[in-house]
């Protein structure tokens, strides 16, 4: 495989990160939950108009990761009051890491995660949250060997269907 490229999304590119979003959500998630929470979702979610304020917003920010320039997963990281939960200053919320299916196990996760502490880092935050489906293994080793631990749960909702996130947290250590 070529090498994959971590890049910061535009704002020209909201159909883009809207397609990637659109395709790893459904890739990830459709075979579990039914067809009408997943188009609800989609369309409240994963809107263009909701991607490109998503972009707008200047305490967000989103990166793609790319191979020969067909993008195969994004990140999404929020700080301070774009926060879903926390809303703490000292906090970043990795909001979304999602690889499409035909990339699982090729360290494009591990890169975009790798990238997300690379901005906390950066930003000079003191820990790392995120959420994450509590039916979700994979995801939950993935960050648990990553040094991720539980210290909440929250409610995510999709589409009609009220869902249990396990809220994870791992503290930022400084490369100085």
């Amino acid at each position: 495989m070529q090498s994959i490229v971590i890049r910061r999304v535009n704002l020209n590119e909201a159909s883009e990160l809207q397609k990637i979003g659109r395709q790893t959500f459904f890739e990830t998630f459709s075979a579990v939950n039914t067809k009408e929470d997943m188009a609800k979702y989609l369309e409240e979610n994963l809107s263009i108009e909701r991607v490109t304020e998503e972009l707008e917003n200047e305490y967000s920010e989103f990166y793609f990761a790319s191979v020969d320039n067909l993008v195969i997963g994004y990140l999404k990281l929020n700080f301070g009051q774009s926060q879903t939960e926390l809303k703490d200053n000292k906090g970043l919320e990795i909001e979304r890491i999602y690889v499409l299916r035909d990339y699982h196990g090729k360290n494009v996760g591990q890169l975009l995660y790798d990238k997300a502490i690379e901005i906390a880092r950066q930003k000079e935050a003191d820990y790392v949250w995120l959420g994450v489906w509590e039916e979700n293994p994979r995801a939950i080793r993935f960050y648990k060997k990553n040094g991720f631990e539980e210290f909440d749960k929250h409610i995510f909702k999709l589409g009609n269907d009220e869902q249990t996130d396990i809220m994870m947290k791992k503290k930022v250590v400084s490369l100085n």
